[in-house]
């Protein structure tokens, strides 16, 4: 079974990364221990060509795990539409997930939207659970200003709670 975890989509410069970085925080303060996936659908080498972890890779290995004082990194040769699998692999060392992008994958959806890059998603989507930003939002959609991280915090641990972000 996979740990909780909840997309946190928008449009490219919306703040996904920026909210991320403040409500991880948030949540680590209330108790809860967070994971981060950045799904990206462009292509990005894993590991800088010709080092010794992009040989390996190469070769064929199950994983690669990079490891130096400041932590380790680890990367699979999966094709990110096996994200849900892999975050099996650590159920019960995380409470919730949170995976910056993936617009069209199957988890639950926080939107950050910003005027001027792209319509709102919440408008076509049901599986979008609540906007940030300035947005005119669906009938009885929750709706967050940027900066009320702790109101999103709170959204979140009640979506916990109710077992939304386990779907």
């Amino acid at each position: 079974m996979r740990p909780p975890a909840l997309a946190v989509v928008g449009w490219s410069g919306s703040g996904k990364t920026t909210l991320l970085t403040r409500l991880v925080p948030e949540l680590r303060q209330r108790g809860l221990r967070v994971g981060v996936v950045k799904h990206s659908s462009d292509v990005h080498p894993l590991h800088r060509a010709g080092s010794d972890t992009a040989r390996y890779a190469e070769s064929g290995a199950a994983f690669v795990a990079f490891a130096n004082p400041a932590g380790v990194q680890l990367s699979f040769p999966e094709p990110p539409e096996q994200v849900l699998a892999l975050l099996e692999r650590f159920a019960g060392t995380v409470d919730l997930v949170l995976v910056e992008g993936w617009k069209h994958g199957p988890l639950p959806k926080l939107e950050v939207w910003r005027e001027g890059l792209g319509p709102l998603l919440a408008a076509e989507r049901r599986d979008v659970l609540a906007v940030v930003g300035e947005a005119v939002v669906p009938e009885g959609m929750t709706r967050f200003g940027p900066e009320d991280v702790q109101g999103i915090a709170t959204f979140l641990q009640q979506c916990l709670s109710d077992g939304v972000l386990s779907r």
